[in-house]
């Protein structure tokens, strides 16, 4: 395994604790309402699954799944991202850094264990205005905050056009499928879209318009 790829793997930031309000002592109760949501919108979709159907199969009281989680949409998040780790730029070369970018997102998309995680909530922001606001804050710790964390001023723009690039990867690959590029070896489309998110990064600040020079 070449050092960007175990990199991209092993070099994450650890995960955190169980997602929701609250300390260690509801994590075990947290624990169980994310595994009967995550049973449940994979069986019903996230306009079929109900709070009070959640809690039912964790066997706890609604009012304590929006205590811990504050809404289905937060739920529906907490669920496809319990596992997620922010990728570390820091020790990586700068000229690498994004290919790290695609080689963790990729890692991700296509590991047999969370595969369906980030495409879900892909799919269910498109249609669910309060989806895509989570899906943005998601998108802000994976991506804007660690260039941030490396002193960049303009990390929120360049984090907004690399979210963009990853994005349309993964509808294209994942969801709509659209060959060749479904069915290229995911090395290849490293190699391609690696060097877009690279420019993204490192790529100056746009000139001003004449009149405010």
């Amino acid at each position: 395994m070449t050092d960007l790829r175990r990199a991209a793997t092993a070099g994450a930031s650890p995960a955190g604790p169980v997602p929701g309000t609250g300390g260690p002592r509801s994590e075990r109760t947290r624990r169980a309402i994310l595994d009967a949501a995550r049973a449940m919108f994979a069986a019903r979709g996230y306009e079929g699954t109900t709070i009070r159907a959640v809690a039912a199969q964790a066997g706890v009281d609604a009012s304590m799944v929006m205590r811990y989680f504050r809404s289905k949409a937060g739920l529906f998040t907490a669920v496809v991202t319990v596992d997620l780790q922010v990728p570390d730029l820091g020790p990586v070369p700068a000229s690498d850094r994004g290919e790290l970018l695609v080689r963790h997102f990729m890692s991700r998309w296509e590991d047999p264990v969370h595969d369906d995680d980030l495409t879900a909530l892909l799919r269910t922001a498109v249609t669910s205005e309060t989806v895509a606001g989570q899906l943005q804050a998601v998108l802000s710790q994976l991506i804007t905050g660690p260039i941030a964390g490396l002193g960049d001023e303009r990390a929120a723009e360049r984090g907004t056009f690399i979210a963009a690039q990853l994005l349309g990867l993964a509808l294209c690959r994942y969801i709509l499928r659209l060959e060749p590029l479904a069915s290229l070896p995911s090395e290849d489309v490293v190699a391609a879209v690696a060097p877009s998110v690279q420019r993204y990064l490192t790529r100056a600040a746009a000139s001003p318009p004449a009149g405010e020079r």
